[in-house]
């Protein structure tokens, strides 16, 4: 995986870039000097870090003079080391700053700062193996044109969760299905101290055709709104799934949803309020008791502390033979 050199001009994207870098698994440095660059490599590598990328422009200005130099030391160490230059019309860039109402790093009246800022960054952009043109690019089509451009995977996570809503929803997720419409095992006295991974509950939520045409609607709309997400350039995607307790359904129907959405890479990352270990049920194997002419091991520290109290004590008047 190359070591990744981020340049370009102040507004033509290269927060974008970091950012798409950033979520493909890389470790970020924004506005290195270049003198670092050799440090930062060598870091990463007795880290084991594969992935890096640095951040260097305009706002960089007073350590450019190292350029050429800390760019030939680190090229002879990394053959994969790539240069990206981001670059837009002065129109284009007058815009986007009128939308952020930043200032520019060289700060003087914008389009002087751009003229100053193309000559300042000329040596890095003649260096650059790609110059990509953001004029007419969306962040998401930039993003996307750079994961292309190094053949990152655009990892996509579909992340379930159940819990109750008497402990109230979570709430650092994307999306709440209220699933407290289907028929509750807790009104079963076989079913109520079991939990929703266990077949016969499952087959208890799921027992008839109106149970059945939820899920499907249910399933169906978390499928089109992962992958709506996914399409807009979103790496991951959580879905709480709710009932009552947290015990029964909700941990039923994100089992199944799981099961059936495989193909967003689906994980089920917690049951939140699930018990970690079931109550006593009568239909629940017990554990062994151990015979009763067999002493505990508390029994037999208890009669030792007995027997030592006694000899302290002494032999009791009449115990004499």
């Amino acid at each position: 995986m190359p070591f990744v050199v981020v340049s370009g001009l102040s507004g033509s994207g290269k927060s974008t870039v970091l950012r798409a870098l950033e979520d493909a698994g890389f470790f970020i440095t924004d506005n290195l000097p270049p003198e670092l660059w050799g440090t930062l490599h060598d870091l990463a590598q007795a880290r084991g870090l594969t992935r890096v990328a640095v951040s260097t422009d305009a706002r960089t200005r007073e350590f450019l003079g190292a350029l050429s130099d800390s760019y030939a030391r680190l090229a002879r160490r990394r053959e994969d080391l790539r240069v990206l230059f981001l670059e837009a019309t002065d129109d284009v860039l007058l815009k986007r700053y009128n939308l952020t109402r930043r200032e520019h790093p060289l700060g003087d009246t914008l389009m002087v700062d751009f003229a100053r800022e193309r000559d300042l960054l000329a040596p890095l952009r003649a260096m650059a193996d790609t110059v990509i043109d953001t004029t007419s690019l969306s962040a998401k089509e930039l993003a996307d044109r750079v994961l292309r451009l190094f053949r990152l995977e655009h990892d996509f996570h579909l992340r379930l969760l159940s819990f109750g809503f008497k402990h109230a929803p979570p709430r650092d997720v994307d999306l709440v299905l209220d699933v407290r419409s289907l028929p509750n095992p807790h009104y079963e006295p076989d079913l109520r101290d079991r939990t929703g991974l266990e077949q016969d509950v499952a087959r208890y939520v799921f027992q008839d055709q109106a149970g059945e045409d939820f899920y499907a609607g249910l399933r169906d709309f978390v499928r089109l709104s992962a992958e709506r997400a996914r399409a807009s350039g979103r790496h991951g995607y959580t879905v709480a799934v709710g009932c009552t307790g947290g015990q029964h359904r909700s941990v039923a129907v994100a089992t199944r949803l799981a099961g059936d959405l495989r193909d967003l890479n689906v994980d089920v990352t917690e049951h939140r309020d699930m018990p970690l270990v079931p109550r006593a049920s009568a239909d629940l194997p017990r554990p062994a008791e151990a015979p009763a002419s067999e002493p505990t091991h508390l029994d037999a520290r208890k009669a030792a502390a007995q027997k030592a109290q006694a000899g302290a004590k002494g032999p009791k008047v009449g115990d004499r033979g």
